[in-house]
């Protein structure tokens, strides 16, 4: 009888760890999830797929762990045993790592060389995908790709700086199958609240159920590569099925800002955005990465993946969801966009 894969992912019930599993047990897996203890469910994003394990059936189990903590890291990479890990797990939020950047540096940096040691410890030939982020190159000249030299420009990105020559060190010195995937920006309905997509789809479904009036925010002006985080987590898997580790940028190739992505949600849902959006200074970050955009040629080239869900058809995707998430009708126009491009949707729900 052959057994399935095993995969540990940390970082679960993120947006990518949520359609990441969904994706993996899709695929026959069965899959384990580090998650942190806490006193309230925070698991909502899962909730669609766990099983009790008692069940029959059962293909996903949840450990408490904490990437600050490598004596449970250890452990459970011991006792689980699985053949690929992937590590997405974070303190992601460049803006709050300004205000808590020793806890940043602890968990999104160090918490790599903890899943790093704990698998090369395990003696095991397991696969670990990394998550490195678009913020590493910072100040760098755009277009970015593989070649590009780092310049963080947050505590954030220096934490993940930090990891990503981690894994090529692991990668180099002790033949691990170590990649680190560059991802720039992905959304989608189950981006974290407070992260400024989901923050505006959220802040028009709240002015259109007349909840609120205006939408706070920053600087509108930060150009960013957005792309479809459940495309995003396919060429997480594809990396780690390659003949061999390596790195790759994850992007659409375009960039747009702040202020465009405001206008196309506003305009699709017809509201007049000047009456609506106020600037907050305190949304600002003391150093900004202004302009972010990934040329995603390798990945391409290597893994055969290619984005298809393009920038307005991604705001329309949340729109919709943020809408019926309020009680609101919805344009539909996001749901078609999905059916057209996805015929087979291995996300159960958003």
């Amino acid at each position: 009888m052959t057994h399935p894969k095993k995969a540990l992912i940390t970082g679960l019930t993120g947006q990518d760890g949520s359609y990441l599993a969904e994706l993996l047990l899709f695929k026959g897996y069965e899959v384990h999830g580090l998650i942190r203890r806490a006193s309230t469910f925070n698991t909502t994003r899962i909730d669609n797929i766990y099983i009790d394990p008692h069940e029959p059936g059962a293909q996903l189990f949840l450990h408490y762990g904490d990437l600050s903590d490598s004596e449970q890291i250890t452990n459970i990479i011991y006792n689980t045993k699985p053949d690929e890990v992937y590590h997405l797990g974070a303190q992601s939020h460049v803006r709050v790592s300004f205000d808590i950047p020793e806890y940043t540096g602890t968990v999104t940096g160090i918490g790599t060389t903890r899943i790093l040691e704990s698998i090369r410890r395990s003696g095991n030939p397991i696969r670990l995908y990394q998550a490195s982020s678009s913020e590493m190159f910072g100040g760098a000249q755009p277009p970015q790709d593989e070649r590009t030299s780092f310049a963080p420009r947050s505590p954030y990105a220096c934490a993940k700086v930090y990891s990503y020559w981690m894994v090529r060190n692991y990668r180099e010195g002790y033949n691990m199958f170590a990649a680190n995937g560059i991802l720039f920006n992905h959304e989608s309905p189950r981006r974290g609240e407070t992260f400024v997509t989901r923050k505006i789809t959220r802040g028009i479904a709240a002015i259109l159920a007349k909840k609120a009036q205006f939408l706070y925010l920053g600087n509108l002006d930060a150009k960013r590569d957005w792309g479809y985080a459940p495309e995003y987590v396919e060429a997480m898997w594809r990396m780690l099925q390659a003949d061999a580790p390596d790195d790759f940028v994850i992007s659409t190739g375009e960039t747009h800002s702040v202020r465009e992505f405001l206008e196309t949600a506003f305009a699709y849902v017809g509201l007049d955005m000047s009456t609506h959006v106020k600037i907050d200074p305190k949304y600002f970050r003391p150093t900004e990465a202004d302009v972010l955009i990934g040329n995603p040629d390798k990945a391409v080239k290597c893994l055969g993946w290619k984005p298809q869900v393009k920038f307005a058809e991604l705001v329309k995707i949340m729109i919709d969801a943020d809408l019926r998430t309020a009680g609101l009708d919805a344009p539909g126009e996001g749901d078609a966009i999905i059916a057209e491009k996805f015929p087979i949707k291995w996300w159960n729900r958003d």
